[in-house]
């Protein structure tokens, strides 16, 4: 039986097949989340937990910039973070490490999960829009993983400093449920790797009409705002977290409104052409 064309297709039909991509991006994922699952002590000692140790790269280098800036007082330097895991659950291990591997899972499924969607969407683009749009799913998973290692490398051990050393009382040592842990960490970089697709959505809601560099110019302002307000939710409440956090997400803001003055330069030059 021949294969419907686009126009041909019902809504059920567009259903049906976004029920069929949506089955095999969540193959993918379980795949992926059972390799995560037959290797714990890859996934929480060498990934998950390398942040609470203070051997992890980024504490060594903050250590080094802060020495060398004069500054010796500074918890980047301790010997040991000043706190404790423990499992308080019976079944809360087990719950973990399915979690944590379907976690996983999507984080590497993540290009094929784009290819679906490439897969889906491109039957309703055009000839030369459908070559030009492939590229969108190397572009996408590379800024997904860059947002993933930014929220990993940066956003997880500013957090887990500044939580392990905030302290109302030296009678009171921080005794942390694991869970709470494996939180701060699997959010931090699922939330970064999603967060560093801005230009990627500015870029589809440039091409329907809906976001203008214009518009991406004149909110800009409030733009700077909300960053600032995310900075200040995902990352420790001081300064220099909040900066180091606000000026990749800007960067990401000012590329979008690059992107989108393309987008948008590109539609009148084929306005014109159609004119001519």
């Amino acid at each position: 039986m021949a294969k419907k064309s686009v126009d041909d297709m019902s809504f059920l039909d567009h259903l049906e097949d976004l029920r069929w991509h949506l089955i095999r991006s969540t193959i993918a994922i379980l795949i992926f989340g059972i390799v995560a699952f037959c290797f714990p002590y890859i996934l929480f000692d060498l990934i998950i937990f390398a942040p609470t140790e203070m051997n992890f790269q980024t504490y060594e280098w903050l250590c080094h910039m802060s020495q060398s800036l004069g500054i010796n007082d500074t918890t980047f330097c301790a010997d040991r973070l000043p706190f404790d895991m423990q499992s308080r659950q019976v079944g809360s291990q087990f719950s973990a490490r399915i979690w944590t591997s379907i976690y996983a899972g999507f984080i590497i499924a993540f290009p094929y999960i784009i290819y679906q969607l490439w897969k889906f969407i491109s039957p309703g683009l055009k000839r030369n829009e459908r070559k030009y749009s492939r590229g969108f799913i190397v572009v996408s998973s590379l800024l997904f993983f860059i947002g993933v290692l930014f929220g990993y490398y940066v956003i997880t051990p500013l957090t887990i400093n500044f939580l392990a050393n905030e302290s109302i009382s030296d009678k009171i040592f921080n005794d942390f449920d694991f869970g709470s842990v494996i939180s701060v960490v699997r959010s931090s970089s699922l939330a970064s790797g999603l967060m560093f697709q801005l230009p990627i959505v500015i870029y589809f809601l440039t091409k329907v009409g809906l976001v203008t560099p214009k518009i991406l110019k004149k909110y800009r302002k409030f733009a700077l705002v909300i960053v600032l307000i995310i900075s200040a939710v995902i990352t420790p409440p001081d300064l220099t977290s909040q900066v180091i956090v606000a000026v990749p997400i800007l960067i990401l803001y000012q590329v979008s409104i690059f992107i989108s003055r393309i987008v948008v330069r590109n539609q009148e030059r084929k306005e014109r052409k159609v004119k001519a």
